[in-house]
């Protein structure tokens, strides 16, 4: 019991941030799949000749963050440089499919970031990148941009009734947000009620105080590094030390172990099939790593990946960061039997110094630095098959697990880890809630190959939740209606209500709340309760107990959302739900059904429905009886005409 209802109250949460409006802006990318077949080697080197049997295109970068936004129930649109070529092309394509609006700035002779990988089985055998984060926004791209991003928000905000947008910054260093993009972002914070930010370099947004960031550990380890200098005095388990210089440029050592004064080493617990640390290079919890992070380390094989749940394949394994690749010189991670080193910034951590210690005890002991130096409210260290380490403004981190799986299926899932994050911070969740959606989100999207988008749907069944063809909750609470309708208000949804008992579904039933769903947009159906019906029916009644009655209407495509009500009038789920229109059965006119008083007060309508001629639950259950009586004289089992 307790588990089913941990299961309904996230479920909650996923219902109330249906229709979210999210703005995403950031480098956006087109992922391309290509599926081979190999049985031979070619005679000019030692290579497999490859045959091309299918190929996919998918959303990438920030593109597939607002996908995911959309998938998830939330009401996204992104905002993005991207190409006038046959790549941007396909990627207005993959939003359009995805639901997502697309208020991208076309940005002429610059290309659209593509990674292109080539893929054996389940084996990524090479990538190719394209686009350059050398290729600048002119000075009217950059005016262009801006344009679209107010627009978009002032869109988003009409859209919700005036509500405030979230806004989520997907920052991996390809230029997209060049200086003066950042300095507007920050400039306009106040438009934004909940602001997530997933970036590369996170010294590049001081000011914009967002409510959430998410960086690998690599992310994390550069920022504290480039920060030594100023980092609180209260924080002493733990220090920086530097080579002579400007920690901001030279090379820069995180040593695990104690503090000068400190109480000596930290102690923690190794991964357990790892020979030292593992390393991340971007990665959120899932790809495995214990190698290069850029992919071929130039001796053995080698794996990428990106996202929560990857395991790269070979004795050096990749993976990069939750929703997007350092760029060359930036984030890379070389892992060695000494440590974890980040080169291009030139920051190492070192594990011998502090025997046994692991990143997430690392990242448990930083979360409060973190939180000062970005200025965010939550902090989500992302540690690949480790899982995650979240922090908030209590002090108490919290910790996410994930799974292995290969490095192929977890590319995007941190999109996915960002996505879920965002949407229930933005629905005022609770971080341990959020921080539990968001790895949820990532782990189950990583069953098959390619780009990684989770469904809302996805997520309800993950919880064992019934859900409509289109993604709906079908079975709620009383307690949580209040919310749910609230969501579908500021979607602009009408709402029809109607109640019953519906002890023995059948046509008439069917027919009746048909035409009911035809009178508005979504039809919210409450059941009376076993003891409801028993006072209304009498003691032989109900037939079927509850949960047999309201799972077959939830089964009903005309139903969006089914109640169970104990009391033997609807009169506070009218209050609760304030319907568009109140429908009720019967031949009488709508001005003597009992609840109309009400339904009007309250700004609704009231419609009566006739009934489908000899169809009804007492006649339905007088002839189930007639078949079992037994006539006088003859044994034979008889019935009434129908």
């Amino acid at each position: 019991m307790a588990a089913a209802a941990e299961q309904r109250r996230l479920a909650t949460v996923v219902e109330g941030w249906l229709g979210r409006p999210v703005l995403v802006i950031g480098d956006a990318m087109l992922d391309d799949w290509r599926f081979a077949e190999s049985e031979r080697l070619c005679r000019e080197a030692p290579a497999p000749v490859l045959t091309l049997r299918r190929r996919i295109s998918a959303a990438g970068g920030a593109a597939n963050t607002a996908v995911n936004v959309a998938a998830l129930g939330g009401r996204a649109v992104l905002v993005a440089p991207v190409g006038a070529d046959v790549a941007g092309d396909e990627l207005h394509d993959c939003l359009d499919r995805a639901g997502v609006w697309d208020r991208t700035v076309n940005q002429p002779g610059r290309p659209t970031p593509v990674k292109r990988r080539m893929l054996a089985g389940n084996q990524i055998l090479l990538r190719e990148d394209s686009g350059d984060p050398d290729d600048a926004l002119d000075d009217d791209g950059v005016a262009r941009l801006l344009t679209a991003l107010d627009c978009a928000t002032e869109e988003l905000r009409a859209a919700a009734g005036g509500e405030a947008p979230t806004l989520v910054v997907c920052d991996y260093g390809l230029g997209a947000l060049p200086a003066p993009v950042r300095a507007w972002l920050v400039a306009q914070r106040e438009r934004y009620a909940t602001v997530a930010l997933d970036a590369h370099d996170l010294a590049d947004w001081r000011g914009l105080a967002p409510t959430v960031v998410t960086p690998s550990f690599a992310e994390a380890t550069r920022l504290l590094a480039r920060a030594a200098g100023t980092r609180p005095a209260h924080a002493t388990e733990l220090h920086l030390d530097h080579p002579d210089g400007d920690p901001a440029d030279g090379p820069s050592e995180l040593t695990v172990g104690a503090a000068p004064g400190g109480l000596g080493p930290l102690h923690g617990t190794r991964h357990p099939d790892a020979t030292g640390l593992t390393g991340n290079a971007g990665g959120l919890p899932g790809t495995h790593l214990t190698g290069n992070a850029g992919g071929v380390a130039g001796t053995g094989p080698a794996g990428g990946g990106t996202g929560p749940t990857g395991h790269g394949a070979g004795p050096v394994r990749g993976g990069v960061g939750p929703t997007g690749e350092p760029t060359p010189g930036e984030g890379r991670v070389a892992m060695t039997g000494d440590g974890l080193t980040v080169t291009g910034t030139g920051v190492t951590v070192n594990a011998t110094a502090g025997e046994g210690v692991d990143r997430a005890v690392l990242a448990e002991s930083r979360l409060a630095e973190l939180r000062a130096h970005t200025g965010a409210d939550v902090v989500a260290v992302t540690l690949d098959t480790e899982g995650a380490v979240v922090g908030g403004a209590d002090g108490e981190p919290r910790r996410s697990h994930s799974t292995p799986v290969p490095a192929s299926h977890a590319v995007g899932a941190g999109d996915a880890y960002l996505a879920a994050m965002t949407l229930a911070l933005a629905a005022d969740a609770p971080l341990p809630t959020a921080a539990q959606l968001a790895q949820l989100a990532a782990t189950i999207t990583v069953s098959d190959t390619g780009t990684c988008v989770c469904r809302r749907e996805d997520l309800f069944a993950a919880l064992d939740v019934p859900v409509d063809g289109a993604g709906h909750r079908s079975l709620v609470g009383a307690d949580e209606l209040a919310a749910l309708v609230a969501e579908h208000r500021r979607a602009s949804r009408s709402i029809v209500f109607t109640n019953g008992c519906f002890d023995v579904l059948h046509r008439g039933h069917v027919r009746y709340l048909e035409q009911a769903r035809a009178l508005g947009d979504l039809l919210v159906v409450a059941v009376n309760s076993d003891g409801s019906v028993r006072r209304l029916k009498g003691p032989d009644r109900p037939v079927n107990p509850v949960e047999d009655r309201i799972a077959l209407l939830a089964a009903l495509a005309c139903v969006d959302h089914v109640v169970v009500f104990e009391e033997d009038s609807p009169a506070g789920l009218i209050e609760t739900v304030r319907p568009d229109v109140y429908v009720k059965g019967g031949d009488y006119p709508p001005e003597m059904v009992p609840e109309g008083p009400l339904v009007r007060r309250l700004g609704g309508q009231v419609r009566t429905l006739g009934y489908v001629p000899d169809r009804s639950t007492s006649a339905i259950i007088d002839r189930i009886r007639s078949h079992t009586q037994e006539p006088q004289g003859d044994s034979s089992l008889t019935s009434k005409p129908s």
